[in-house]
């Protein structure tokens, strides 16, 4: 019984700390996931590097997000590039 209980333990110990450290990740990923499913053209995007800039095309994996004033400053990039996204006229 010592040896089967103390097997018993680790396993609800190692389960536990899947628990503890997966889902949280899991759920990251979600919410990112669904933070890129509804992105528009207009809205505002920080990027990963640390740049706000506007997105005016979105393909199937790159988005083109203009940076500045300067209309010539269209960078396409992708998706996973976005940190951030916020919609306009949103506080």
């Amino acid at each position: 019984m010592g040896t089967v209980g103390i097997i018993v333990v680790y396993a609800v110990i190692l389960g536990g700390m899947w628990f503890l450290l997966m889902r949280p990740q899991k759920k990251e990923q979600k919410r990112i996931q669904a933070m890129l499913a509804d992105m528009e053209i207009g809205d505002t995007a920080l990027t990963t590097s640390g740049f706000y800039g506007v997105i005016i095309d979105i393909t199937d994996d790159d988005v083109i997000v203009e940076f500045g004033n300067n209309k010539n400053c269209r960078i396409p990039m992708q998706k996973a590039a976005i940190a951030q996204i916020e919609k306009p006229g949103a506080e």
